[in-house]
């Protein structure tokens, strides 16, 4: 493990819990200077930071709202002073509201419009500068498989997820002459909070509808963010990866 002043730093939004968490813990693992972002979660932010120094990482908390601009130039801007640069960047950060299309507010649209998707145009525009100048650098974004096949009482998190589709192809054909990558990894069916913390859990019923019967565990996504951040990687934009035990193919 690189954890010298060399080694490469990596900003993963939303990740105190969950994908975003397994996110962060993969990435200093594998010798990535991490900075955990968390809005409101604190304790749980620190146990990741935490988590990933006593595993011989280097890890740095920051706290933002990353659906306003301001904060995210601050916080992109504050991460290369710490650390003097930065060479990744994983769009986690998200929300997601059970609603009939009916019922959702212009308030509850406008909230889940610009946690997941305003948030990642917002930390793509403020480390592009910085990207181009190094002529190298990544973006992950996290979307979803509801982008791809809809999701009935979700439909404003499609919305926002299919854009996010768009946003990252037209953006890969914008920055790749820079040598900067920009790839989509897509979760299917995670364990997570926001699925077990539901009142229709319906865990049987979707681990019969998928191939390899079980649903993912966070660390699956990691994995594919992990790979997609390394060099191994270097000719693949993009792309957008499905992680989800093949419930979505193509």
């Amino acid at each position: 493990m690189n954890n010298s002043n060399n080694a490469k730093v990596a900003i993963v939004t939303g990740a105190s819990r969950g994908i975003g968490k397994a996110i962060a813990f993969k990435l200093g693992r594998e010798g990535y200077r991490v900075v955990v972002h968390y809005k409101s979660s604190e304790k749980a932010a620190e146990e990741i930071v935490e988590s990933i120094r006593a595993e011989g990482g280097t890890a740095l908390l920051y706290q933002a709202n990353v659906a306003h601009s301001g904060e995210v130039n601050a916080m992109i801007q504050w991460v290369i002073r710490q650390w003097g640069g930065i060479d990744i960047l994983v769009n986690n950060s998200g929300i997601m509201i059970d609603r009939w299309v009916e019922d959702i507010s212009d308030e509850e649209w406008d909230e889940l419009i610009a946690v997941n998707l305003n948030s990642v145009f917002y930390t793509c525009r403020a480390v592009i500068p910085h990207f181009k100048q190094k002529q190298v650098g990544r973006i992950i974004n996290i979307s979803s498989q509801a982008a791809l096949t809809g999701s009935a009482q979700h439909a404003h998190y499609a919305a926002a997820k299919s854009a996010l589709l768009g946003f990252s192809y037209s953006l890969a054909k914008e920055l790749g002459p820079y040598g900067i990558t920009v790839n989509v990894v897509s979760p299917g069916r995670i364990v997570t909070d926001m699925i077990t913390s539901r009142e229709n859990n319906r865990t049987d019923e979707w681990i019969s509808q998928t191939p390899l019967r079980r649903l993912g565990q966070p660390e699956d996504v990691a994995d594919a963010v992990a790979f997609l951040a390394s060099d191994q990687a270097s000719y693949i934009t993009g792309l957008n990866m499905h992680v989800n035990g093949g419930l979505v193919m193509g």
